[in-house]
């Protein structure tokens, strides 16, 4: 397994909120994209650290003998940690208050895809079709679930940015896990909404089918900015 990032500021943004990382453990890759929120740098400062916490917990903790039920367990406390550490931040620093960051983050071992997620960034598994693992915590997602908006009407939707969950915006947050077979040849993406915005699916599928692994993110984020983003924008590929 392979894992390769990329991250770009954006057209017209004054600073990089988004923040990613990996790591090859004994037996398994993963890797994480958090895009923070919040002014006077609180967001930067809220995904770089949750960022940082989550690889530190899952490089420190993880072992090659981990069944599922124990990736799970490590993947969702990391994400809690991360969380406990950012609310107290945005507490106890004036300018912070109400800072925070999504979360998602992929482990694969042994054919098995292990995902968490906590606001909008995206996880995509990539085979002969493709389908997005996570779920958004997001308004209109929970307007589309209630039939009150349409799938065409979501993509567009004004207040399609407004996410329901957060890591540190609460004292405490719920991940969401999800666990998933990768077949031979298959692909993970993860991204921050700055490229699921103006890369669809399609897209997204094409490309990863056309483009080497070790080129996709760069190019899927030159992709998202050539289609008019004007958000941060952050990719990960992690590839058999």
């Amino acid at each position: 397994m392979m894992v390769y990032i990329h991250t770009d500021i954006g057209n017209g943004r004054a600073e990089n909120q988004d923040c990613v990382d990996s790591a090859y453990l004994d037996n398994a890759v993963f890797a994480v994209v958090c895009d923070g929120m919040g002014g006077s740098n609180a967001g930067r400062e809220a995904s770089n650290r949750a960022v940082t916490i989550i690889k530190e917990r899952i490089v420190k903790s993880y072992r090659s003998d981990y069944d599922s039920n124990k990736i799970r367990n490590l993947l969702v406390a990391a994400v809690k940690t991360a969380n406990a550490v950012v609310y107290e931040l945005g507490t106890t620093v004036p300018e912070w208050n109400g800072m925070g960051t999504t979360c998602v983050l992929s482990l694969v071992k042994d054919g098995i895809v292990h995902t968490v997620n906590v606001g909008d960034s995206r996880a995509y598994l990539v085979s002969h079709e493709i389908r997005q693992i996570t779920r958004d915590h997001s308004m209109v997602m929970n307007m589309y679930e209630r039939g009150d908006i349409t799938k065409e009407e979501l993509k567009n939707h004004p207040k399609r940015n407004v996410i329901t969950r957060a890591v540190g915006v609460c004292e405490t947050v719920e991940p969401d896990y999800f666990e998933t077979e990768l077949p031979q040849n298959a692909a993970v993406v993860l991204c921050s909404d700055g490229l699921s915005n103006f890369c669809d699916e399609g897209v997204i599928f094409r490309m990863t089918k056309d483009i080497p692994a070790e080129e996709l993110p760069r190019s899927l984020v030159e992709t998202a900015l050539n289609n008019g983003s004007g958000d941060n924008i952050t990719a990960a590929v992690i590839k058999q």
